[in-house]
């Protein structure tokens, strides 16, 4: 258990560099995110890019267990 949450930490330092590098680039919206925007407020729920994000990561994890 102790090998993926060091990956999983990894992975979150290096978007946090790469956040803090590139403030302008955005995420793309994929279709099926909601994105709300309002005058005074904007939300943003990424269903799919959590479901695709998922999946990415259970492939990653299983060819390295």
């Amino acid at each position: 258990m102790g090998n993926p949450l060091v990956l999983a930490g990894i992975i979150l330092i290096l978007a946090g560099v790469f956040a803090n590098i590139a403030p302008g680039a955005k995420i793309p919206t994929l279709p099926g995110d909601i994105l709300i925007q309002k005058e005074g407020f904007t939300v943003y729920i990424p269903i799919v890019s959590s479901i695709l994000l998922s999946l990415i990561l259970t492939i990653i994890f299983r060819l390295i267990k």
